[in-house]
Formats: C-alpha cells, structure tokens, sequence
C-alpha cells in the first residue's frame, strides 16, 4: 500500500525530529507575522508573494499533519506546549548563580557548626551549657527581668531607662515575628520548635530573635549605664556568643544570625530616636499600676 507507506515514513520523520521535542517547541514555531513593510510598488509586490509562499508553506504542513494524524489510529497525541517558564534555562544569569551559591554555602557551613543540635553529636556534652546560654538571650527572659526591675526601681531616671527598655523588647519582639512569618524560613535541621519558642513567636529562623535581642540589649545597656571596660568587653562578647549558641544548637544559619545582629543595632537606633521622656513614662507606669487618675 503506497499511501500506508508514505503516512508511516512522515511518522517516523515526525518522531526522529529533534525540534519535535518539548524544550524545542518554541523554536519550531511557523511565522504568522512579516516584520517590517516594504518601500514603494516592488517592494508591496515582494511581500505579498512572501506572504503567499509562507502561506503555501503553512497549508502543506497542514495537509501534513492532517495526514499523519489521520493514519494513526489510537497513537499518542500531540505533546503539549510547556509555558516558558517551565523550560529549561539554559543561561541563568550572574546574579542568581551568586545568590544560590551563596545560600549553599550558608546552609552547609550551618550544619556543619551545629555540633551541639542532638544528643548524639559531636560535641554533646556542651550542649546544656551552650542551652543556657541562649536563655539568658531569650523574650522571656528579658521581659520578665526588665518588670521585676521596673517594679524594685524608686528613682526617676532608672525607670526611664527601664521603661524604654521594656518598650524597646516589645518592639524586637513584634517587628522579628513579623519577619519570620513572612518569610518561613526553617532552620539547617528543621527542629520543631519548643514551648518557650511559641511563647516568644520565635517559631522560623530568619531572622534570629536572639540575635537580634541580644545585639539591642548590649548596645543599650552600653550607651545608658556606667561600666568598666572589662565589663563592656564582656557584654560585647556574651552578645556574639548568645548568636553562635543558636547556630551550634541547629536552630538558625549564620546569615540569620548575621540579619538579626543588624537587625537589634537597628531597633536601637529607633528606641533611641523616639525616646521617651519622665513624664510621659511615669503616665505609662501609673496606667499599667492602675493608679492614674486623669486630669
């Protein structure tokens, strides 16, 4: 049978066709367009017999394709057109080759410095120390401290300062949650979070929380108390190591601690320009004691 014959070989053309394949779709695509208009009488002549033996070309691929799908009883049909942004890309661009390099490396040095994220890793035994430590950073911690503080104090200055503070922690706390439930960003080991975490909404990894209290806390109570240099060092360094503790436990990578540092220097730069001033915190102290009587 000659016309069975002819069908199978423009089958089997159709098949070996390497533009056939999906990720070379567009690339096999029929023009329906002429770009550009000619100039004058010859060239309106010149495009339209173009524009007849594109459309010459067109009705026998066609007849083709009609033929070739009509012999085909029960084939597979036609492969589907992919959306662009489902092809292959063949030439990413510099910037998101650094962007996801950058971000390898960050989740592999992460895990590689969690030595104290389980029971059974390499440096177990620290692990309670290095657990303690990152309470001392914690919301709760803070905030419960800075009452006990606030309700032992007399003078007028030190519950100013205290006040500010406590304000201060509130808005570390409320502005980091918010952050990391828009982002959802899990830590290098995905451990489910703990009862304190969801009592302070520190339930993602970035930004650090403890980080970035820690980074706030020291800077405030280096610019608003009175303390000797040794001192200082030591609150410098109880905040870095407040921020490695949640790396060597597994919670957070280095970049999130790294934002969360910028991040408390910046909540600091905000409390101090909005500071408020002994009135206005005796207001707020008397309506939190119930005691405020309005003029």
């Amino acid at each position: 049978m000659p016309g069975s014959q002819a069908r199978s070989r423009a089958r089997d053309r159709d098949r070996n066709n390497v533009l056939n394949r999906p990720e070379f779709l567009s690339l096999n695509q029929p023009l329906r367009h002429v770009a550009g208009e000619a100039r004058g009488g010859g060239g309106s002549r010149r495009g339209a017999s173009r524009q007849q033996s594109l459309s010459q070309q067109d009705d026998g691929g066609a007849r083709e394709s009609q033929d070739g799908g009509s012999g085909a009883e029960g084939g597979a049909k036609e492969a589907p057109r992919l959306p662009e942004q489902d092809c292959m890309q063949l030439n990413p661009s510099f910037r998101g080759i650094a962007i996801n390099s950058l971000l390898a490396i960050d989740i592999s040095l992460s895990k590689r410095l969690s030595v104290c994220a389980g029971p059974r890793s390499t440096a177990a035994p620290l692990r309670s120390m290095v657990t303690l430590l990152a309470l001392s950073g914690h919301a709760l911690t803070w905030v419960c401290g800075t009452l006990i503080c606030l309700w032992r104090s007399n003078t007028l200055a030190g519950q100013e300062v205290l006040v500010n503070l406590l304000l201060a922690l509130i808005l570390d706390v409320m502005t980091v949650a918010g952050m990391q439930k828009l982002v959802k960003r899990k830590g290098p080991w995905d451990f489910p979070p703990g009862f304190l975490d969801y009592i302070a909404m520190d339930t993602y990894s970035f930004p650090a929380a403890h980080a970035s209290r820690a980074a706030m806390v020291s800077k405030f109570l280096l610019n608003h108390l009175v303390l000797a240099v040794p001192l200082r060092i030591l609150l410098y360094l109880w905040a870095f190591l407040v921020g490695v503790s949640r790396v060597l436990l597994g919670k957070h990578h280095l970049s999130d601690v790294g934002c969360g540092f910028a991040l408390g220097f910046l909540h600091f730069s905000l409390v101090e320009s909005v500071w408020l001033d002994s009135a206005t915190c005796q207001t707020l102290i008397s309506i939190g004691t119930l005691s405020w009587t309005p003029l």
